[in-house]
């Protein structure tokens, strides 16, 4: 007689099939423990030791590294402030947010035009955003050194048509490395929001063509909810590497203009201080984690308001 089995009833592994199922689950945690997790508590730890003359740490628990961060010691180990590490981690998050607001205002028309194209340009226009990709960002990022520099392209371009008798300093500066990084992460920007805006059906922005709806409105109330997810993913990924970035500040900023990965990677090198810099990595985990979390907090709070709106 055979047995109906209900379809609430389910067959649970064991032996065997248990340690197996356990056994193919385990490599995932496993990565993220050891690659992230172990890596973190280690910086997290550094930073509270003391440094020790040629690199490395002493195993002492100190807070220096934290109070070098606001103050500095006085020959009498009296503290006094210091506001240098504060105007790198300002310039640092200003660049950063130009960064993300450029690649935004560019990308999202770049985006929402490869979206709308047929799909064999489509593919076309996506494979011409990815062929950066295939350069090592050190190749591309000096590439600007030979535009901007002062015998470069871009002066001699503009001596050439009369706009002026002289090199502008466009190297070597905030504004050099604003489009080094631009450049660098905008594809960041381009490929979530193209993804977004991809799935959206084509015959709703026909539907409101018909019913005489302006571009604006198109853009407003059925592209722009559309790219939502796109846009959130994109900003973040472009914001938090442009803040930590290190290869557009040392080659175009020429290590004048000093950003937060600069600063942490000479405390791992030239400094040799290593508590310093570990807790400088902290510092900058702290501010990515914390604006990543208003933002995401703004933004659920805001779908929240719109379910409830009558």
């Amino acid at each position: 007689m055979k047995r109906d089995v209900g379809q609430n009833e389910r067959k649970e592994p064991g032996g065997f099939g248990e340690l197996a199922y356990w056994s193919g689950l385990l490599p995932a945690p496993t990565i993220v423990v050891l690659f992230l997790i172990v890596p973190l508590f280690i910086v997290a730890a550094y930073s509270f030791m003391a440094p020790n003359e040629y690199g490395g740490v002493l195993p002492a628990f100190s807070l220096e590294a934290y109070i070098g961060f606001l103050f500095e010691r006085q020959l009498d180990l009296s503290l006094a402030f210091n506001d240098a590490y504060l105007v790198i981690t300002a310039r640092s998050l200003v660049l950063a947010l130009a960064t993300m607001l450029i690649t935004l205002a560019v990308g999202f028309p770049v985006a929402t035009f490869i979206a709308l194209q047929p799909r064999d340009r489509r593919n076309t226009l996506i494979l011409l955003i990815t062929i950066p990709f295939w350069t090592n960002t050190l190749v591309r990022t000096y590439c600007w050194v030979l535009l901007l520099r002062d015998t470069g392209v871009v002066n001699a371009a503009l001596q050439s048509t009369g706009l002026t008798s002289h090199p502008i300093q466009l190297l070597y500066s905030d504004p050099a490395i604003l489009i080094g990084l631009v450049y660098s992460y905008a594809p960041f920007m381009v490929l979530p929001i193209y993804a977004s805006i991809e799935k959206l059906d084509h015959r709703l922005i026909e539907a409101a063509y018909d019913l005489y709806a302006s571009r604006l409105r198109i853009l407003r109330h059925i592209i722009w909810p559309a790219a939502k997810p796109g846009v959130v993913a994109g900003c973040l990924l472009t914001f938090i590497p442009s803040i930590g970035a290190q290869i557009a500040p040392d080659l175009l900023g020429g290590g004048k203009n000093m950003m937060f990965g600069n600063l942490i990677f000479r405390q791992f090198t030239d400094g040799r201080n290593w508590p310093f810099g570990a807790a400088l990595a902290m510092l900058l985990l702290a501010i990515v984690a914390a604006a990543g979390t208003i933002y995401l907090l703004r933004l659920n709070a805001g779908a929240a308001a719109k379910e409830h709106r009558p």
